[in-house]
């Protein structure tokens, strides 16, 4: 009897460049606010694309809460805030004092709604946070005319979405601001991190000294050891040149782990698109490039209250899986009850959280290994639907 695979979700693609890299800052004299982290700016911004301004951060989180620090956004203003993401896309909105309002998602991308968006706003409303869910681009057409119509800011949540575009630009460059996430099993790691991108040279240079305490120049550019000033209120969100180091040879691997996601998303597709009962959550546009962050299947009809048993034949069978997100954020408990919760505002969002299965693509797994997902999952399905 061959012995079941045992197949993770995710797994960070580190190497001998990345640990040679390290050893390499270790030797160094300097092991943060140093050369590597302003190497790796200026790489991922030529990764993104043209007109692109990057500024590495301890987290993607940092990212967004350095954004909504920038402009400056507090007590009594408003932000609309896709239901279906990650809590921290909320977060980095109350910790700045502002409200988070919360709108539902399209249920075939996982993707804000514009529809949702343009029903929301109030006088009060001074920014959208769009979320590429899962590496899928959002309408950024549509979105960008309702801020624009209305004077809003834009700020994009890419953490999944290194490799996403829409009409031929780089999620990130879209709006005002956009946020990336290095946590180990994003499509690049630095073991943990983040960069803030942007558009605008201007906010770049600003968010570069808020990440820093506010403090006015680095070590390098300081005549005299230890004299500085301090500019603002700022925070302690600098990334290490440890990480940097992990992160420029991550961004050389970037065109091989965005071709094996999608093959392997492709493979399992062909799997699963005619399973009965069941819906593949993916780009619904020519015009955008899904970055393939991973597979997810909604489980519709009579399985549909089964996800939980299905997650656990599948583990139990050496397949990992995950669940984006376990809850919409408004029915997590601190929203809930800051806020209150109205489950029928969110229809979509409680679907996806309760009725899907999230499923491995990453490029540490080969082509025979999605055959046995997708077959595996079959077979589960089949054998648990009433």
């Amino acid at each position: 009897m061959n012995p079941l695979p045992s197949i993770p979700f995710g797994r960070p693609w580190i190497t001998a460049d990345e640990r040679q890299a390290v050893m390499d800052v270790l030797d160094s004299p300097i092991l943060t606010h140093g050369p590597q982290c302003k190497a790796f700016e200026e790489e991922f911004a030529a990764f993104v694309g043209e007109g692109a301004h990057c500024v590495s951060v301890s987290s993607c989180t940092a990212a967004l809460h350095l954004a909504y620090f920038y402009f400056g956004l507090g007590a009594g203003d408003e932000v609309i805030v896709p239901a279906q993401t990650h809590t921290a896309t909320a977060h980095a909105v109350e910790l700045v004092g502002a409200k988070a309002v919360f709108v539902d998602c399209i249920l075939e991308t996982g993707n804000i709604d514009p529809a949702a968006i343009a029903a929301a706003m109030t006088e009060r409303t001074k920014a959208i946070s769009i979320v590429h869910f899962l590496g899928i681009a959002c309408p950024m057409d549509e979105i960008i005319a309702i801020a624009n119509r209305h004077n809003l800011k834009v700020i994009e949540d890419a953490a999944l979405a290194v490799g996403t575009y829409f009409d031929g630009k780089h999620a990130g460059l879209h709006g005002d601001v956009g946020a990336f996430s290095f946590y180990p099993v994003k499509h690049i790691t630095t073991a943990e991190g983040g960069m803030f991108v942007t558009r605008h040279r201007e906010i770049a240079d600003a968010v570069r000294k808020l990440r820093g305490f506010g403090v006015d120049r680095t070590f390098s550019e300081r005549k005299v050891p230890g004299m500085y000033d301090v500019l603002t209120l700022g925070f302690n969100y600098r990334m290490s040149d440890v990480q940097a180091a992990i992160g420029r040879q991550q961004i050389h691997k970037i065109p091989d782990i965005l071709e094996r996601r999608a093959a392997n998303f492709r493979r399992l597709q062909s799997h699963l698109a005619a399973v009965p009962n069941t819906l593949i959550i993916d780009s619904q546009t020519p015009r955008s490039t899904n970055s393939f962050y991973c597979l997810t299947l909604i489980l519709r009809g009579p399985i549909s209250t089964s996800r939980d048993a299905v997650v656990e034949q599948l583990n139990a069978r050496g397949i990992g899986t995950s669940i984006y997100y376990p809850q919409p954020v408004p029915r997590m408990t601190y929203y809930r009850k800051k806020y209150g919760y109205d489950t029928s505002r969110y229809p979509n969002a409680t679907t996806i959280s309760d009725c899907s299965i999230a499923l491995p693509v990453g490029p540490h797994i080969s082509l025979d290994e999605m055959d046995y997902i997708g077959k595996t999952v079959q077979q589960v399905i089949q054998e648990m639907t009433p």
